[in-house]
């Protein structure tokens, strides 16, 4: 049977640990990607900070669904040994969260050079995360974003295979490949489903790549959605809704926990929660 798990990654709806606490509870979602905590990515902090992290969250019931690391988000030319040390540092933080998943990337690639021309870099950078990962028990996702190495469904797919790894799975982002201009149903979905462990929850539309609540734009998240329900997928829904500028409040229903609350984070995110409800109310009925 299907089930559908929702996540967020929570310092969309305001830099403050408690204030995204509070408005998930809202909205019933109590598992968060943690990325930014009180204005810091989880990865920077000390394992004694991530441990009281840990107890703030466990006092309010929830939990993560991954650590959404930048892990991979350097030049592939720049210096790896100090990436590869936070990488490391990242394994012991997954740990102390009790943390499934890491959130990762592929390397931005120089602008105007080919991807492929760096293909044996990312593959080896990516190897060494692997062995480093051995025997922790915690999955590296690698997540499909522009301008690095694995921004294609293409070159996702040659990543997951050549690394061949039970501890690497991909995350599908429907807003990152339609940057990309991508197409992600049938053709990308197909390439990849075999491989997809988690899903990230944003929309963007082909004609200038701005962001949009679900189903709004030219991601496919319904048809993709709706054939993981089908297939039996169970898993993640990240909410990463990245509507800070987004300007449409009035389609805000009354009965949304947002509907009173100031144009803002937590408005916008509110926006993004109905918008993914709506979509898996029409698949799940």
């Amino acid at each position: 049977m299907s089930q559908f798990i929702l996540s967020a990654f929570a310092d969309e709806i305001d830099a403050n640990l408690d204030t995204q606490m509070d408005v998930l509870d809202q909205h019933g979602i109590k598992f968060i990607e943690m990325r930014g905590v009180d204005g810091k990515n989880l990865v920077y902090y000390t394992l004694d900070e991530v441990r009281e992290i840990k107890r703030r969250i466990d006092a309010r019931g929830f939990k993560l669904s991954a650590v959404g690391s930048p892990l991979g988000k350097i030049g592939i030319n720049d210096d790896f040994e100090p990436h590869l040390e936070l990488f490391k540092h990242t394994l012991e933080v997954a740990k102390i969260m009790k943390s499934p998943f890491i959130r990762m990337f592929s390397f931005w690639i120089p602008q105007g050079d080919a991807p492929e021309t760096y293909r044996n870099e990312v593959i080896h950078r990516w190897g060494q995360f692997v062995k480093a990962a051995e025997g922790s028990g915690v999955i590296l996702l690698h997540e499909n974003e522009k301008d690095i190495y694995g921004d294609t469904p293409e070159r996702c797919l040659d990543l997951l295979k050549s690394l061949n790894s039970d501890s690497v799975k991909g995350i599908f982002d429907f807003a990152n490949f339609v940057q990309c201009n991508a197409r992600n149903y049938p053709e990308g979905f197909a390439m990849l489903k075999e491989h997809i462990a988690y899903i990230h929850v944003k929309d963007a539309v082909y004609s200038d790549h701005h962001v949009v609540p679900a189903g709004d734009g030219d991601g496919c998240i319904e048809e993709i959605l709706s054939e993981l329900y089908s297939s039996g997928y169970e898993g993640f829904l990240s909410l990463e809704p990245h509507l800070g500028k987004f300007k449409g409040f009035a389609e805000l229903e009354p009965h949304s926990p947002g509907f009173n609350l100031p144009e803002g984070g937590p408005k916008s995110f509110a926006i993004a929660v109905q918008a993914l409800k709506r979509i898996l109310t029409k698949i799940e009925n």
